[in-house]
Formats: C-alpha cells, sequence, structure tokens
C-alpha cells in the first residue's frame, strides 16, 4: 500500500496495488510519510474503504490518538464475542470518537447528567446492557479512570446499533423511552408494580422491542390482521377486558407519540401478554400469601 494523505499521525488514506484507496488506522501509521511511500501494513488496526461518508468521519475525529483506538478495537472486539454482532466501519468510527470523548469527560470529572435511562435499558436490552458494563469495566482497568456508571447506558446503544442494522441512535432511545411509556401504562392501570426479573415480564419486553423495531422500520403491515377471525377480538374484549382496555390506551399513546395504529393482530397479542405479565404476577403473590 502507498502512503496518498495524512488525516493525522495514526489515519491515513492509501492505495493498494489495485488502485483501491482505503482509510487505515494504527499506531503512528502515516507519521512522516510523503506521497507515495510504502506504508507498514503490520501497523494497521482497522482498515475501510475510502468512501466518502468514512472520509468525512475521519476528518471529524482527527485528534483521535492510538489509546482510544487500543480501547475501541478492545471493546468491539467483547461486544462481538459476548452479542455475535459486527460493527461497521462507520459504527467503528462513532464508537471511537464516543470513546474518546468518555476518556476527555473521565479526566475532566465531567458527567452528563442523571441516566434516566438506565433502568430502561437494564431491562429492555439486558445482554447489551450486561456487555457494556464489562466494557467499561474493561476501560477502567486499562486506564485506570473511573467512569460514572451512566456511560454503561451510551455504551448500550452503539452494541444494539450495531446489531440492529436498520435502526439508528435516535431511533434506538425512542423505541426505549416508548416501551417505558407503555409499562407506566400497565403498571398504572393495574395499581401494581411489575416483577422486572420475572420471565413473563422478560418476554413481553422481547415482543414489545420487536414490535417497535418493525414498526420503526416501516415493516408492519397495513393490512397486517385484516384477515383475522374478528370473534377472537369480541374474545378478547370479553374474557381479558381489563388488558384489552388497556391495550386501547397503549395504542392511543403510541399513536400520538409516533402516529402508529394498532392492527386487529397487535391487539390481540398485546392483549395475552398485558394479561400474562399482570395475571401471573398476581398469582405468585398470592401463593407467598
Amino acid at each position: 500500500m502507498k502512503f496518498v494523505k495524512n488525516f493525522n499521525n495514526n489515519a491515513a488514506l492509501v492505495s493498494d496495488k489495485a488502485g483501491v484507496d482505503w482509510v487505515v488506522i494504527g499506531n503512528g501509521i502515516g507519521f512522516g510519510k510523503k506521497v507515495g511511500d510504502p506504508i507498514d501494513e503490520n501497523k494497521i488496526s482497522r482498515r475501510f474503504v475510502a468512501v466518502e461518508k468514512n472520509i468525512k468521519m475521519i476528518d471529524s475525529v482527527r485528534d483521535i490518538d492510538q489509546r482510544t483506538l487500543t480501547l475501541t478495537t478492545a471493546v468491539i472486539n467483547l461486544a462481538s464475542q459476548k452479542l455475535q454482532i459486527t460493527f461497521s466501519d462507520y459504527e467503528f468510527l462513532v464508537l471511537a470518537d464516543h470513546i474518546d470523548f468518555m476518556l476527555t469527560r473521565a479526566t475532566g470529572n465531567i458527567e452528563l447528567g442523571q441516566d434516566t435511562l438506565g433502568w430502561e435499558m437494564k431491562k429492555i436490552f439486558p445482554k447489551e446492557y450486561s456487555t457494556a458494563q464489562e466494557a467499561l469495566k474493561l476501560m477502567q482497568e486499562k486506564t485506570k479512570l473511573d467512569f460514572p456508571q451512566s456511560e454503561a447506558t451510551y455504551l448500550t446503544y452503539h452494541f444494539i446499533n450495531a446489531g440492529s442494522g436498520q435502526t439508528k441512535l435516535q431511533d434506538t432511545i425512542k423505541i426505549t423511552k416508548q416501551i417505558k411509556g407503555v409499562i407506566d401504562i400497565i403498571q398504572y392501570q393495574y395499581g401494581m408494580q411489575l416483577d422486572t426479573e420475572s420471565f413473563n415480564f422478560n418476554r413481553f419486553m422481547t415482543h414489545l422491542r420487536a414490535f417497535m423495531v418493525r414498526h420503526m422500520c416501516g415493516e408492519s403491515d397495513k393490512d397486517s390482521g385484516s384477515e383475522l377471525d374478528h370473534s377472537l377480538i369480541e374474545l378478547m374484549k370479553v374474557k381479558y377486558k381489563k388488558a384489552y382496555d388497556t391495550v386501547q390506551k397503549i395504542g392511543t399513546y403510541l399513536y400520538k407519540q409516533a402516529g402508529w395504529q394498532l392492527q386487529p393482530d397487535d391487539q390481540v397479542y398485546l392483549t395475552l401478554h398485558v394479561w400474562r405479565v399482570t395475571h401471573r404476577q398476581k398469582d405468585a403473590q398470592s401463593q407467598k400469601n
């Protein structure tokens, strides 16, 4: 590979034998190089095809240093192993930028306010959140810096995005807030705190998450449930009246928040999940008493 230009000492634009341009990252990869000079490929820790968005992203993080690159690679290796996810070139650069800012905040004792969504992230995305906590511990061991627990929430967002090709960071935050709103409605309607450690709660979270991602990605069929036996809806209204009424309130909330219209099959599944997560918890409490 031949050197083309420097972004900084640790990032450079190079060209291979086939004439393909690459953005390469590595400790001192471009230091002291002139156009046409060969580069030491053993120093390359990450390479990206030089498409416009990668070059723009590199340009925005031109102050990235080797410590940040090393930590980013370590965190990605951990997340990839634990979650079986793959980080795109762009996601690598975004995470590197985030970790660089984490280091700046930790060095300056700056915290980004309260972790208002930490509880929701832990319950809605338990595997990603647990991995984020491991990543935070790994970073603390490597840097000897103290990071606030709120940083685990922000790392969780990056892991979710890497594992879901169609959702974006802002969409993930939106989904998290909407799920919190749904849970608040259920707890208010039933006058109870849901057991977030229960199997039924976690099943419900999985269903809600998939439901919202589907709507967020525009994959919800407008005619979904059109062939559903309407007697099933009537059965829901009678047999699970409170759960069904709660789902109607959830539907109103989601329509106001996101413009999503609950289809008949959505209503059936949500009614059954609401009934299950509340009814079985009451049964379990009764047995204890």
